[in-house]
């Protein structure tokens, strides 16, 4: 099986224009957008994110701003936006470490800004929804 890339030169000719022009290279392993699906999809990560954009923050307050994530969640979380560029670990001292965006973290915020907008005007909807389509499965 041949895998799909954007750089694997493996794709039949005219593949690539042809997805382009369908629905973009998304479809493709390698393709930077899979890459941002990722990251926003992960719960605790936007949640960071988002905590993270008004100001720094130390592990413990972000334990406490973010309701339900657990210590050992929310380190492995930071750890992973470390690993993406877009967070990162200030210590102060060996006790005093924060967590704070990155520049590449920052170009987050609007877009996490505006699925929130969404969630708040649209939330209610969506949650009536899975309401009555449980009460129709049962």
């Amino acid at each position: 099986m041949l895998r799909k890339t954007l750089r694997s030169g493996e794709l039949p000719r005219g593949t690539f224009d042809l997805m382009q022009s369908a629905a973009g290279p998304a479809f493709l392993a390698d393709c930077p957008t899979r890459l941002a699906v990722e990251i926003i999809s992960d719960k605790w990560g936007v949640l960071v994110l988002f905590g993270l954009s008004r100001r720094p923050h130390r592990h413990g307050e972000l334990v406490d701003l973010i309701g339900g994530v657990s210590r050992k969640v929310l380190t492995q979380t930071l750890r992973r936006l470390q690993q993406y560029g877009l967070v990162e670990r200030h210590a102060e001292t060996a006790r005093r470490v924060e967590y704070r965006l990155t520049d590449l973290g920052r170009t987050l915020v609007e877009p996490i800004e505006v699925l929130t907008d969404w969630a708040r005007e649209y939330g209610g909807a969506v949650a009536d929804f899975q309401e009555a389509a449980s009460g129709r499965s049962s």
